[in-house]
């Protein structure tokens, strides 16, 4: 891994300066609020509209509410900043010419490759932070509070399963040269992976299956499963997806 550390600094100062980890961060925290007050507050706008020709029981929600909600808005639009963040990660600097400039230097592919990954996972890591403490402090305004610990163990699986999100992407990056066949490789295996996440069988061990019941039983402090196997099949995906990459990438004309 030549030249990983003036790499990594390198991106993360792109990713600051391009403004993509302040929008990653916005938009996280804005869906994390938004999250908290539309499981407290539909039930009740609900109730307020009058005049509907049926009677709509609407229960009281709960903290389990606001973590469902949580979950599908940041997690959804954490699958789309995944796939956003890493489609032209590599492939708009193959167009460009500015990879085989930077691969001129004492610089390794492996370190090149991994040194974008490791930024995106980095800006996805600190916008689901600030997600996730806005969320978890709503919640508990909102509604009783959340395990402290189980909320984090919640963070920790939902940013596992977004970087395999992202690595799928990451992979198109590398394949092609364009940032679009890039990111329709990456929705494609978004599909591909919400189709296996139907069998019972092999759900535990896809990014929708980690992010899903277990990340949801940790935030309510209610029994997860076993999650080793699961975490480590979706690491693996992760290093398997970038083994990929860097063999593609290794002996490519740039």
């Amino acid at each position: 891994m030549i030249g990983f550390r003036p790499l990594l600094g390198k991106e993360l100062r792109e990713q600051w300066r391009t403004r993509r980890l302040l929008v990653v961060v916005v938009v996280f925290v804005a869906l994390a609020i938004g999250s908290a007050f539309l499981a407290r507050y539909t039930a009740e706008l609900i109730r307020s509209v009058g005049g509907l020709p049926f009677d709509v029981v609407v229960p009281r929600p709960t903290t389990a509410d606001g973590v469902d909600q949580f979950l599908k808005n940041v997690g959804q639009a954490g699958i789309l900043t995944a796939i956003l963040l890493a489609m032209g990660t590599v492939a708009t600097e193959k167009e460009r010419g500015t990879a085989a400039l930077i691969l001129s230097k004492p610089a390794s592919r492996g370190a090149f490759l991994a040194s974008k990954l490791t930024a995106i996972g980095v800006t996805l890591g600190v916008g689901l932070v600030a997600a996730s403490a806005t969320g978890y402090a709503y919640t508990a305004l909102l509604f009783d509070a959340p395990s402290a610990a189980g909320w984090a163990g919640m963070t920790a699986l939902l940013l596992v399963a977004l970087v395999a999100y992202a690595s799928l992407t990451f992979l198109g990056s590398t394949l092609t040269r364009s940032a679009l066949a890039a990111a329709a490789i990456g929705i494609g295996g978004m599909i591909v992976l919400a189709v296996v996440s139907t069998l019972p069988a092999v759900a535990p061990y896809t990014p929708a299956g980690l992010s899903g019941d277990p990340a949801r039983a940790l935030a309510l402090g209610t029994d997860a499963g076993p999650l080793i196997l699961p975490l480590l099949a979706n690491l693996g995906t992760i290093a398997g997806l970038f083994a990929l990459s860097w063999l593609a990438f290794r002996n490519q004309e740039l």
